[in-house]
């Protein structure tokens, strides 16, 4: 099993010591587990805030720990009901091949799910980000103008698209012309 581990605080930008690529024993399930293999990871910008050692929102990743992340994993073995081997799940099990869960927080995606990597990004965490953040909190009128920041990322875009079907005027920025072309 090769998993990601924080081995060390970065001091400013991550680099090469920051973390280490560990091969374990393959994990078992256990009664009321079940064993996943991950098939896509969410590699999200939240994840650098969790290697520092500093009270924010979401706990600080321990070292010698898992990197953070959320996954489409593919229940391999299972003792936990509602579960079947074969179904796909979204979990936050992080940067390692295979996890051990207890089904706690897991959605299940069923066995065939169609494009399963987008309940990592419009249909998971950015999505609902984007959702939540400009119609629960900026509740933007027909023809009023927003302003996006970091545009091209996967929130800021979808940030835009729900402004433009609710009849808003939006302006992008991106750093750098590739980004903005994009936009």
């Amino acid at each position: 099993n090769r998993r990601v581990v924080l081995a060390q605080r970065p001091n400013g930008l991550p680099d090469k010591s920051t973390l280490k690529l560990e091969t374990t024993v393959l994990p078992q399930a256990g009664p009321g587990e079940m064993l996943l293999r991950t098939s896509y990871l969410s590699l999200d910008p939240y994840m650098r805030g969790r290697m520092n050692d500093t009270k924010s929102y979401a706990e600080p990743v321990k070292l010698g720990e898992v990197m953070t992340g959320q996954v489409v994993a593919q229940v391999v073995d299972t003792n936990c009901d509602g579960f079947k081997a074969g179904d796909y799940v979204l979990a936050g099990s992080g940067w390692q091949d295979y996890a051990v869960s207890d089904g706690v927080g897991i959605r299940n995606l069923g066995k065939s799910p169609e494009n399963p990597s987008w309940f990592l990004g419009i249909l998971g965490m950015p999505g609902y980000t984007a959702y939540a953040g400009l119609l629960k909190i900026g509740e933007p009128k027909p023809g009023e103008t927003v302003v996006v920041a970091a545009a091209s990322g996967p929130v800021g875009a979808t940030v835009g698209q729900i402004a433009k079907l609710k009849g808003c005027r939006v302006v992008g920025i991106a750093g750098g012309s590739e980004k903005c072309a994009h936009v």
